[in-house]
């Protein structure tokens, strides 16, 4: 099963874990990269002092769809 690990860096530049989401759609051609991460951002919401985010596409082995 494939997923994304988010992630975002703080003023310090320090990583923190955000979670991990995952992918439901089974057309692979309609992931792009700039649709991930506004999954990412509507997850976090607006009331957070996040300001940067990216993600990770992890392969979650023995998990099916």
């Amino acid at each position: 099963m494939l997923a994304y690990e988010f992630y975002w860096l703080d003023e310090a530049e320090k990583v923190h874990f955000i979670g991990i989401l995952p992918e439901r759609r089974k057309s692979p051609e309609r992931i792009t990269g700039e649709f991930v991460l506004n999954w990412g951002w509507k997850v976090i919401g607006d009331n957070t002092d996040v300001k940067d985010i990216y993600f990770v596409q992890v392969e979650m082995k023995g998990l099916k769809n």
